[in-house]
């Protein structure tokens, strides 16, 4: 498996005040170091740090499935996260894993609340459906998009 941050060049329109999914430029806010997860560098935007807030829609064209929200990131240049290792960003308890085809719709059967502990072990088997092209994780609270999920 692969955690997938938003892309590097999304990131840089983002920043450069480019228009978010719903057409605005991204608010500029300070970060008060508490649940602030930045979708690039998949780490925890440190307290005092400027940050984007903006409406993203991790799907490249809308569809009844296409589920649009808002996401954090880091104002200043960041590098890229991702890899097979669980992201720092991810301290909450549990977390929605959701499956989607090649269509980009979800796959029926592939949703569920994990818990953090058992995200591996949830994601192994997720991708092991030939129906799942990639996986979402988002929040359980809110149900912000976090990240993507790739087989590696």
């Amino acid at each position: 498996m692969r955690f997938t941050p938003i892309p590097t060049d999304l990131a840089r329109h983002y920043r450069a005040g480019g228009p978010d999914a719903y057409g605005l430029p991204p608010e500029r806010k300070t970060s008060d170091g508490d649940g602030n997860p930045c979708r690039h560098c998949l780490n925890m935007i440190p307290k005092g740090a400027g940050m984007l807030v903006l409406a993203h829609r991790p799907f490249p064209a809308l569809q009844p499935y296409a589920e649009t929200g808002p996401i954090f990131l880091c104002a200043d240049d960041c590098p890229a996260g991702g890899g097979s290792t669980l992201p720092a960003m991810l301290d909450s308890p549990e977390y929605i894993l959701r499956g989607y085809g090649p269509d980009d719709r979800i796959v029926y059967g592939t949703g569920a609340v994990v818990p953090t502990a058992q995200l591996a072990e949830e994601v192994a088997t997720r991708l092991t459906d030939p129906r799942v092209a990639y996986l979402h994780l988002r929040s359980a609270r809110n149900t912000c998009y976090q990240l993507r999920i790739d087989r590696d």
